[in-house]
């Protein structure tokens, strides 16, 4: 239980954390002021001095003066009192393994590049978001779907899915997994709560002991192909919050729950030296279901609106051990 405990306090010093900044929010400024998006993703904030049919001119926090060409700028966005310049809106409904209550549009498109595979998000309606994910060799393929909208003012909700299989290498494999989602707070700091139930379906093989009724002094086995299946509760705590323009902190956790304790029944065989025949016989054992506990902090770096990179360190604990994994989380964000 230890591990949960430290979640625990993790949890309640992010709770601290967003309560300081959200304080240091209220500091916004009063003027309006105006974000220019270039077409290339390059974004300005600032004051527009002046312009005319070819280009603008803006007094940037960025750079200064500078002249942006009409034909270059992708979108202007005036920035009302009370909201920040830069929201990374894009990217900001996902952490390192989970996602959040933060509504998608329709448009939304971003693929989301890790070592092992990548990661594709479509929004194909405004609130309802479809996708797939996989490894560098197809195994397993995950389909996403998420529904998700503003329940009040800085909280967010909805529900999700994800459903997959082994693929062409593991096609007896299946998974299901429903969830839902709370979110609380904006786009640039938040803390999210998951839930839901993960089940996987896969044929397993059984061997059942036949005797021979003409001769009970030695047996066979027959195999049996058959469907099972088996499930376990889901829990996770993510969040984020801004560091400073381009950085923010990302915590992200996913917790399998324990399951039952299961009698598990192998069939083993050893040679009989009287009847100089193999015979079979069972053994029975007690597989112990185990937690699972992965924890996933780490910084994002974000430029520009069509971009991000972000980048961490993942530590699991399993039968009763914390072990950190030497390779590190690393993933790369761009739009689509």
């Amino acid at each position: 239980m230890k591990p949960i405990k430290n979640l625990f306090c993790l949890f309640f010093t992010l709770i601290f954390t967003f309560t300081v900044v959200q304080a240091q929010d209220q500091q916004l400024e009063s003027a309006a002021r105006y974000k220019i998006i270039k077409q290339n993703g390059v974004a300005f904030v600032g004051n527009i001095l002046s312009q005319d049919a070819r280009e603008i001119l803006m007094d940037s926090e960025e750079v200064g003066q500078v002249y942006i060409p009409k034909h270059e700028i992708k979108e202007i966005i005036e920035i009302r009192e009370g909201t920040r310049a830069f929201t990374g809106e894009l990217f900001s409904t996902r952490y390192f393994l989970t996602t959040n209550g933060f509504p998608v549009k329709k448009g939304d498109n971003y693929v989301q590049w890790n070592i092992f595979g990548p990661d594709f998000q479509f929004g194909v309606a405004d609130h309802f978001g479809v996708g797939i994910m996989t490894s560098w060799v197809g195994i397993p393929i995950v389909g996403t779907a998420k529904y998700s909208r503003e329940l009040g003012k800085n909280v967010s909700g909805g529900l999700g899915m994800l459903a997959g299989t082994g693929s062409w290498a593991l096609p007896e494999y299946g998974l299901v997994l429903p969830f839902g989602f709370l979110t609380f707070g904006d786009r640039i700091n938040n803390i999210n709560f998951s839930a839901g139930y993960g089940a996987l379906f896969m044929e397993r093989t059984e061997l059942t002991i036949i005797n021979k009724p003409t001769d009970y002094s030695t047996n066979s086995v027959e195999e049996r192909t058959y469907s099972d299946g088996e499930g376990r509760p889901l829990l996770s705590v993510a969040g984020m919050f801004r560091l400073n323009s381009k950085f923010s902190f990302v915590f992200d956790s996913f917790i399998m729950l324990a399951g039952q304790d299961k009698i598990v029944e192998n069939i083993q065989s050893r040679w009989d030296e009287i009847t100089m025949k193999e015979t079979y016989y069972k053994v029975t054992e007690t597989k112990k279901s185990y937690s699972l506990v992965v924890l996933s902090p780490g910084l994002r770096f974000q430029a520009s609106e069509n971009s991000a990179f972000q980048f961490g360190f993942t530590g699991i604990r399993f039968e009763g051990e914390f072990v950190p994994v030497p390779i590190p989380m690393v993933q790369w964000f761009r739009k689509i």
